[in-house]
């Protein structure tokens, strides 16, 4: 979806909403945009960040990881604040339900189970352990992952979650440290699916435009 994150939702670009939470959440100093789209920063800065960043090419391309690119901009915006950041937060733009709840509970959980990085999760609609398939040699399918006997029953299977692109949380050191998501004390956040729909598709769009206009959204 070209231009989704500035594309219209309810009357207002996509982008705007993240920024919304964000400074409702009352948590930040300050909230600055990445993007390598010029259009994508103007809308931003109209809609309330306070800085924005230009990404650099070698972090904006279809290959570049997510990681590095939120690291230049804490980088950046340290630069420009002029002390460093304690903890930083990346709230997708993609991602528009999520309440100003999960923000702060994000928040809270990483200060206080000490850990170095949090991100967000909803229970997984297919488990890995039942019903999700990967093929192997000659297209052969089998499960995706086994345990000592065979699970029968999606119920009798662990407890599985998917990552929903909504809320992640370093800590400085982690943030610089590291370029993986999965660390040693990394904790997670639970978030219902009402609230973790990832805008990626025309049809994902079509979803969370329709729940936004339910009375109980929001």
């Amino acid at each position: 979806m070209p231009g989704k994150n500035i594309r219209d939702l309810h009357g207002q670009p996509l982008i705007a909403y993240s920024i919304a939470q964000a400074r409702k959440s009352g948590l930040f100093d300050l909230i600055y945009v990445s993007s390598d789209d010029e259009d994508i920063l103007s809308v931003a800065a109209r809609f309330g960040a306070d800085e924005v960043i230009r990404r650099p090419d070698e972090l904006a391309n279809d290959h570049a990881p997510k990681i590095p690119a939120i690291r230049h901009a804490m980088i950046e915006a340290e630069g420009r604040f002029g002390r460093e950041c304690d903890i930083v937060v990346d709230l997708d733009a993609t991602s528009p339900l999520r309440s100003v709840d999960d923000i702060v509970a994000s928040v809270n959980s990483l200060v206080v189970s000490g850990a170095s990085n949090l991100f967000s999760v909803t229970p997984s609609r297919k488990s890995p352990y039942f019903n999700m398939v990967e093929l192997g040699e000659g297209g052969v399918p089998h499960l995706s992952k086994t345990l000592g006997q065979q699970v029968v029953r999606r119920q009798d299977s662990p407890k599985c979650f998917d990552i929903n692109g909504s809320v992640y949380v370093w800590t400085r050191k982690a943030l610089l440290e590291n370029d993986l998501l999965f660390l040693e004390n990394t904790q997670v956040h639970v978030m219902p699916e009402e609230r973790s729909v990832d805008i990626d598709t025309q049809l994902d769009f079509l979803i969370v435009e329709r729940l936004m206009s339910l009375p109980q959204a929001g």
